[in-house]
Formats: C-alpha cells, structure tokens, sequence
C-alpha cells in the first residue's frame, strides 16, 4: 500500500483506492471515476469528505476543477462549492509538503476575482485559512469558517 500521510482533520475518511499499472489510483465520489492519488488530489479528496459530512454538502453543490478564463488563458481551480446556484466557496488544495504562503492566497484570489465566491479556503491538509470576500471593500478577512 502507497504510504499516505495523515491531514489535519476532525475525523479519518475511508476511501477507495486501488492500484494499477504501478499507479496509485483513488475514487472520487463526485465526479464518480478513479483519479490518480497525487499528493494534492489526496488533500482534495479529504476536503470534500470533510465538507460533506460536517456540512452535509451534496455532490449536486460541488464542482471540481471548474474552469476559468483569467488573462486568455485557461486554468482549473480544485473545488467550487455552489450555495443557491451562486459560488459560495471557492477552495484551493495544495500537497501538504506545500506552505500556504501569500502566493498561494493570491492564486485562489486571482481565480475568485471570476468566480466572486463569498469565502476562500487554501489547504494543504495540514493547515486551513479560511478568507471572507468584503464585497463593499473589494478585500479579504481571515476569518475561523464559514456558514453553508
């Protein structure tokens, strides 16, 4: 078995995982295929486990890697969470060897300037910084969660 390490979250998740081809691969349940198991998608895969049992998200609410149009070119972010049909939360996922630092901030803020979710989230596994969007002020505040 593939050596994984253990993140930063309230509960341990099952998963499906299989190996194939000397490839580590695991189940996402909302897109419903078998995605190779990199480090972030391990993150990714824990985030919405995460959200949907302690938030009670359905699949129906949550987009992966959506894409976005930013400067002509296209990119894909790691996980929207739709509330009422308008972006709600937008989350950036990054391998847990990866810091969050400023430049990890302001990527999820470049591609919440198409989306105009209301929160942020950039998460390695290890550490969560959640962001509230001021719409009055065009600006970003820390905050502890959110409110689904």
């Amino acid at each position: 078995m593939v050596e994984l390490p253990i993140l930063n979250f309230p509960e341990r998740y099952s998963f499906q995982i299989k190996e194939s081809n000397s490839l580590w691969y695991i189940f996402d349940e909302v897109r419903k295929k078998w995605l190779i198991l990199t480090p972030e998608e391990w993150v990714r895969q824990h985030i919405i486990k995460y959200l949907k049992s302690l938030h009670h998200i359905s699949n129906s609410n949550i987009l992966i890697e959506k894409k976005v149009e930013i400067n002509r070119q296209t990119q894909r972010l790691d996980v929207l969470i739709i509330k009422k049909a308008v972006p709600f939360l937008l989350i950036e996922c990054k391998a847990p060897e990866i810091k969050l630092t400023k430049e990890v901030f302001e990527q999820a803020a470049r591609y919440n300037r198409e989306i105009c979710a209301k929160y942020l989230l950039i998460t390695n596994g290890l550490q969560h910084i959640y962001f509230y969007f001021d719409n009055s002020k065009w600006e970003y505040k820390v905050v502890e969660s959110f409110n689904f």
